[in-house]
């Protein structure tokens, strides 16, 4: 489950409890969380989530009972050259902008976040725009000066080709990454619970997997087996995607056999260039979980390029 779902899922837990959220709305320097972070607060004090990695949650929790209790909005600032930063543990050389909310119809309203649930689990993304005056949210993207437009991305997926030993370490690190791990492989011996547990496992050929799954934007497919009867199939039909982030494993003179022949199968070379081969950020692997942590780093920088 990843962070944003467990946000929803604590927001239900708790509902109708009185509750607040803290939202970052702009980082400076080495901040530790992305713009747009939030983190959930009860009235009793427990929340879900982080704005700052746990350098100011503290203070955080303190402004968000407050909120709470007055139904106001509060916007907070923290950086290294506030004495009550380095106080709560901020010295890293970064700043952060929040905003706390009533979750509220006067605030966040909760049926946005459920709006945004059930568009993620659609595929589809979705724009709130927060009035940083008024603290009000709202559907849509609205820029201007005292404006903060969120935009909500589908839930991040890798398409593991190929039940091998790396894909035992890739789909933990994805999974810690928040981003969905299937996988996918015809070989029922190599395809198994016991050697990927909580995983969700497809026995199709690839191409037919592929098409069936529809792989987006905040998708990324990965072709691991070695065996070009499954890893072509797959990366043919990973092509025909607009997937963020298409990798195949292999050493250079593998991969320029893997290019010839999927020429002479017709794909055409600015096609061909999508692929990242070999697989991965070149860090000098050794080892099953080296040479997955990265391909990892491949995929979370093209997710990066792409803005999701």
């Amino acid at each position: 489950m990843n962070e944003f779902d467990r946000l929803i899922d604590s927001m239900r837990a708790w509902s109708p409890s009185p509750m607040a959220i803290a939202t970052v709305i702009n980082t400076w320097g080495s901040a530790p969380r992305p713009r747009g972070s939030h983190m959930l607060v009860h009235a009793d004090g427990r929340f879900e989530g982080s704005v700052s990695g746990g350098c100011v949650e503290g203070e955080v929790l303190m402004a968000a009972g407050q909120t709470i209790a007055d139904g106001k909005p509060r916007r907070l600032r923290y950086g290294v050259s506030d004495a009550s930063a380095w106080e709560v543990g901020l010295p890293c050389g970064g700043e952060i902008a929040l905003i706390v909310q009533p979750l509220s119809e006067d605030g966040f309203p909760p049926a946005l976040l459920e709006q945004v649930a059930e568009r993620r689990a659609a595929g589809l993304w979705t724009s709130l725009t927060t009035d940083l005056l008024s603290g009000r949210t709202r559907e849509g993207a609205e820029v201007g000066d005292e404006r903060f437009v969120r935009r909500y991305q589908p839930p991040r997926r890798l398409f593991v080709v190929g039940a091998v030993q790396i894909a035992q370490s890739l789909v933990r690190i994805a999974r810690e990454l928040d981003v969905v791990p299937v996988l996918i492989d015809p070989r029922a011996r190599f395809l198994t619970t016991e050697r990927f547990p909580d995983t969700q496992l497809d026995d199709r050929w690839p191409d037919d997997a592929i098409e069936a799954h529809g792989p987006d934007s905040a998708s990324a497919i990965v072709t691991l087996s070695h065996d070009p009867k499954i890893d072509d199939p797959a990366l043919i039909a990973a092509l025909s995607t607009p997937a963020a982030y298409i990798a195949a494993l292999g050493s250079r003179r593998s991969h320029a056999a893997r290019l010839d022949r999927l020429r002479q199968a017709g794909v055409a070379e600015d096609q061909l260039g999508r692929i990242d081969g070999p697989a991965g950020i070149a860090i000098g692997a050794l080892g099953s979980a080296e040479i997955a942590l990265s391909v990892a780093a491949g995929m979370i920088q093209a997710f990066r390029n792409m803005g999701s």
